[in-house]
């Protein structure tokens, strides 16, 4: 069950979602806020899993508040102004609904936050085969055996999958090489990660995953021959 604060200035808009939340099984609701400031003054104080926080509100907005935290929760963004839903991918938001919404609109919404909070507490440890990520307010379930390699583009990452187009996610490298297990999985460059199953060939520090030729950073070349060694 996830901790979730409610923050907008317009009280029918607080208690429609109070009423979404409280009929929730996955949600229980610790506070509401009719500004912004007050909310992030909660936030900073207690555990917070999930903020539904509305954009236009006087004094300090919700992307405002949103990005002065320090330790953000989850978000998704309730307003009734479509051109800000741009912002709020570039946010990492979890989804952004659109008013007015209606109760399966919201429980969809939900599950995604469900989703992408168990994806975030997985380890490479994890016995399951399979990672949550978030891709344009959708959270895909994407088995470790469908992965080919992972490309890094600036902040986004790029997961090439045997059997679908890219899922391209707003997330560092780094962090998802974290959630994959390490005996599958192996940087080889600053921007790229492989399927230790999907790989070819090795070759003049090149890795060969069918047609695409993967260069192997100098610094990630020991690593892999270590891999390698270990898979041997």
């Amino acid at each position: 069950m996830m901790n979730c604060l409610i923050i907008d200035d317009e009280p029918l808009a607080v208690e429609l979602l109070r009423s979404y939340v409280e009929n929730e099984p996955l949600l229980k609701l610790v506070a509401t806020f009719n500004d912004a400031q007050s909310g992030a003054d909660f936030i900073d104080a207690n555990k917070v899993d999930l903020i539904f926080l509305d954009i236009q509100m006087p004094h300090l907005n919700g992307i405002q508040l949103f990005k002065s935290l320090k330790s953000p929760p989850l978000v998704i963004f309730t307003t009734a102004f479509g051109e800000y839903a741009v912002v709020g991918f570039e946010l990492d938001a979890v989804d952004y609904l659109l008013k007015p919404f209606d109760v399966k609109r919201f429980q969809r919404a939900v599950i995604k936050a469900s989703e992408y909070q168990r994806s975030l507490t997985r380890s490479g440890a994890d016995t399951n085969p399979y990672i949550f990520v978030k891709s344009e307010y959708q959270v895909f379930k994407i088995n470790y055996s469908d992965i080919r390699y992972i490309e890094a583009l600036d902040d986004y990452i790029k997961i090439h999958t045997t059997n679908s187009r890219p899922i391209l996610s707003l997330m560092p490298l780094k962090v998802i090489m974290e959630k994959l297990p390490d005996d599958q999985f192996a940087r080889v460059h600053r921007s790229y990660i492989i399927s230790l199953d999907k790989m070819e060939s090795v070759r003049n520090k090149r890795i060969k995953i069918g047609e695409i030729e993967i260069p192997i950073g100098s610094s990630y070349s020991d690593n892999i021959i270590k891999v390698l060694a270990q898979n041997n």
